[in-house]
């Protein structure tokens, strides 16, 4: 074999063959994003969890979420839920720095506060893009796609059959 037709291992070998052949070898520049706000300043996204679907606005305030125009405590007696939507700003430390008013159709209380809490975490990358890594690291920007399954025919529910006759 030639100097030319030498195997490569990895990636870094075949970057110093091209450099060797006179290829410009330049990283690919990193995507800068934009912050995207309204005309009051701000940010819009869409959660999904399940069959709910929130519509999410926040914008910088004292904390306060609002979800199909009643408190977040009333809508969410449950605590466990109340902490999943807190959970984006607890990890970008952006604890009561935003208020949020959203609407939430679809679903239970659980695919709706999922939903809510993905919805949340967009918005928060929509408004300030330095924080899609923690929040992407976190993994509250990847949309939960489990679905409930459909009923079969001949079938009791989605996969369970009926009680076999024992005479």
């Amino acid at each position: 074999m030639s100097e030319t037709q030498t195997r490569t291992g990895s990636l870094a070998d075949l970057k110093d063959l091209a450099v060797q052949a006179g290829v410009a070898v330049t990283p690919d520049e990193a995507v800068v994003r934009e912050p995207k706000r309204d005309a009051q300043g701000r940010s819009y996204a869409t959660g999904r969890r399940k069959n709910a679907v929130a519509r999410v606005w926040i914008k910088p305030g004292r904390g306060e979420i609002t979800v199909n125009n009643r408190k977040v405590g009333t809508y969410f007696a449950r605590p466990v839920l109340r902490m999943l939507l807190t959970q984006p700003f607890l990890v970008a430390d952006r604890y009561n720095q935003f208020d949020v008013y959203c609407t939430v159709t679809g679903g239970g209380l659980s695919g709706q506060a999922g939903a809510l809490r993905h919805g949340i975490s967009r918005a928060l990358t929509y408004y300030d893009p330095g924080l899609r890594g923690i929040l992407k690291v976190a993994g509250f920007l990847t949309r939960d796609s489990r679905v409930v399954e459909r009923k079969k025919y001949g079938k009791a529910k989605a996969r369970r059959s009926f009680q076999f006759s024992k005479r």
